[in-house]
């Protein structure tokens, strides 16, 4: 054999190695970047799913502070109806059930509740 192809088998040999070796490397970087890539893709994905649910959370919060104060809103104007019950019931609120003269007081109307009225001195002729 001549040196000649002995030096060309021996260069193939090692192209075929450094193939062999480069090749799949450069396979596994790409892989890694596309990896990388889906990684950033799918953290973005569930960081906006994350704020979504944060704002969502946020309004209902607020919805239920507003349901409370209104219950208590309930509350208050229920106990101020059995405070004026109590009252009528000890006749400590007999005035309110007379007018200046003497007589009995007029009656409102089932459908007029006394707490959407304003209070005497606001009231109005009408």
């Amino acid at each position: 054999m001549s040196t000649e192809l002995i030096i060309a088998i021996v260069v193939a040999l090692i192209l075929l190695a450094v193939l062999f070796v480069v090749v799949p490397r450069m396979r596994g970087s790409a892989r890694e970047r596309e990896l990388k890539q889906r990684r950033a893709q799918v953290a973005g994905e569930h960081r906006e799913q994350a704020g979504h649910r944060a704002r969502e959370a946020e309004i209902a919060e607020r919805e239920a502070r507003l349901a409370e104060t209104e219950a208590e809103r309930r509350r208050a104007e229920a106990q101020q109806h059995q405070e004026r019950a109590e009252l009528h019931e000890r006749g400590m609120a007999d005035h309110e059930l007379t007018d200046d003269k003497g007589g009995d007081a007029v009656t409102m109307p089932p459908s007029e509740e006394p707490a959407s009225q304003p209070p005497p001195a606001e009231r109005r002729p009408g």
